[in-house]
């Protein structure tokens, strides 16, 4: 394929690239989640990437922005088109363990919880209400919102979500070796307390065993008037299948073809079951000469922070698929 696997049909003038924000205390189980240097440290890492893209720095802790492997965070991607399109990021605190360090629309929400063993997203209702609120806001200011997020864990909470709507989900991780064991562990737990509480309304999935983000997500989705795209691979697919369960009008899904390729998930067939259309960036990373990038390319990291929203925006703002990796190159090769 090229670039994009398929050109969206949008016509816009005035785009927006949000980030929601958020945390789920599954990404603190051992063996979940590889968006930290330790489990603790995975709640950290929405503050820190929104940091990078907003600031092109990390100042607030002593942290490189890569996996000890030398992969650099999908947030110096989405940071490196920002600079390439001349556009300042918006970010959405949906419920996190430590404060922002970048300006935020705050919700005012709560870490999401372990689904194991309480609600996950207690304040479900609330958080899509205050969503819905943003979707007017962001409506007057824009007319092409690119939403993605940073929510370690949440492709556990994605798997969670999507069987507890009927859809038979495998979902893709940040490890080159996806823990299935585990998340399924996990999954199976949780539908456990659905299945005993006889729960089967959308909101209550949410609440039962979602995160904070699919909740503003879904909110912003209820009112946002302009082009709608979901940035991000199997979270974002959850996202959209609350949607449809809702009955609200599906928007397009781009990630990048790292995920689609993930062996341990099925993200074309939890689109097609959905009913989405997904779009898949390939950046060629393979081709660059950096051998960080090129772990991207054996199934490492893969996408986050709307990396793969932020260079399909990039391409349809005008700059060609060369010069996107150009930017992409340049930019790490200035971090590390």
């Amino acid at each position: 394929m090229g670039f994009l696997s398929e050109v969206p049909d949008i016509t816009f003038y005035n785009p927006l690239f949000c980030g929601i924000l958020g945390n789920t205390l599954l990404s603190t189980v051992p063996g979940v989640s590889g968006a930290g240097p330790t489990p603790e440290k995975t709640l950290l890492t929405p503050v820190l990437d929104a940091e990078l893209i907003m600031m092109g720095a990390i100042t607030s802790h002593p942290v490189r922005p890569d996996t000890p492997t030398g992969c650099p965070t999908p947030a110096s991607i989405t940071r490196a088109m920002m600079e390439l399109c001349g556009m300042q990021p918006l970010f959405i605190n949906a419920g996190l363990r430590h404060s922002p360090t970048v300006p935020c629309l705050d919700v005012y929400g709560i870490i999401g919880d372990d689904p194991r063993f309480r609600d996950a997203v207690p304040f479900a209702k609330a958080l899509v209400q205050k969503g819905e609120v943003i979707g007017k806001f962001l409506s007057k200011c824009s007319d092409l919102l690119v939403l993605g997020e940073c929510v370690p864990g949440g492709t556990t909470t994605a798997l969670c979500v999507m069987r507890a709507l009927g859809y038979d989900a495998s979902v893709s991780s940040s490890f080159v070796n996806n823990p299935v064991t585990i998340k399924e562990e996990i999954c199976k737990l949780a539908l456990g307390r659905i299945k005993a509480d006889a729960v089967a309304s959308p909101l209550d999935i949410i609440r039962y065993t979602g995160d904070p983000m699919m909740a503003v997500s879904v909110g912003i989705s209820k009112t946002y008037s302009g082009k709608l795209i979901l940035a991000g691979g199997t979270q974002m697919l959850a996202v959209s299948a609350i949607i449809k369960s809702m009955g609200g009008s599906l928007p397009y899904v781009v990630t990048t073809s790292y995920v689609r390729d993930d062996p341990s998930a099925n993200v074309k067939q939890i689109a097609a079951q959905i009913g989405v259309k997904i779009i898949y960036v390939d950046p060629g990373f393979g081709d660059l000469g950096h051998s960080g990038l090129a772990r991207y390319c054996i199934g490492e990291v893969k996408e986050g922070m709307g990396a793969g929203g932020a260079m399909c925006l990039a391409y349809l703002l005008g700059h060609s698929s060369d010069k996107i990796r150009n930017a992409i190159l340049a930019a790490v090769n200035a971090y590390f």
